[in-house]
């Protein structure tokens, strides 16, 4: 069955789960219990063709899968007070299951391409407490494959630059710098940035309400 939506979605919600990720584990916390949290992977369609759900198939976003959420997931249980799954699941914009997690996490998402439907059941699941959260693209024609899919979600909401001083970055450390997380090619390029995108942003796009909801 799908849960209830009983929270409403703010920045304030983003702290809350920064500060439970950091809080310690206590002593004793049964290993037998359900997970409190679920990394979800958005599976979707390459743009130009080619959708590979399933990790056996490939597709942009199973990027760094299942490496990459082994090693998160790890590091969040073994840290923190959640008790966090082994490894991520990928739905897609459309699988009614998603209602039942509020944080997705989407990679390339310079390669996707979102179709009405996914569109309209991804707008849902944001207006009614879902979080997207984007990574791992770069320059300007990634961009605007990313943002050809997003406003087909929210054609009426901009994408803005998030200012330093937001709360969400200071809640446990003060993050003031846009740090360019390198990727491998970095090794051999000497390089962090890929095609034009030398400079990193920090941006997102907000509800009626002021919450941060991609």
């Amino acid at each position: 069955m799908r849960r209830s939506w009983i929270f409403q979605r703010s920045t304030r919600y983003l702290a809350l789960l920064l500060a439970l990720l950091a809080a310690p584990l206590p002593a004793g916390q049964s290993p037998g219990r359900d997970p409190e949290f679920q990394l979800v992977r958005l599976a979707y369609a390459d743009a130009g063709g080619g959708f590979g759900f399933g990790r056996r198939r490939g597709g942009s976003w199973l990027t760094d899968a299942p490496e990459a959420e082994q090693h998160l997931l790890q590091g969040v249980s073994r840290l923190t007070r959640l008790l966090a799954a082994p490894d991520s699941i990928g739905l897609r914009p459309v699988d009614t299951e998603l209602f039942d997690y509020p944080f997705l996490y989407a990679v390339e998402v310079g390669h996707w391409e979102l179709s009405d439907a996914d569109a309209a059941a991804l707008r849902q699941y944001l207006l009614r407490g879902g979080f997207l959260m984007v990574d791992d693209f770069h320059g300007s024609r990634e961009w605007e494959v990313f943002m050809e899919s997003l406003r087909r979600v929210f054609p009426e909401r901009p994408v803005v630059d998030i200012d330093s001083a937001h709360e969400v970055f200071h809640v446990l450390y003060d993050l003031d710098q846009r740090v360019q997380i390198p990727g491998i090619a970095a090794l051999s390029r000497g390089l962090t940035s890929e095609q034009d995108g030398q400079t990193p942003h920090w941006r997102g796009v907000f509800d009626d309400q002021g919450g941060w909801c991609v």
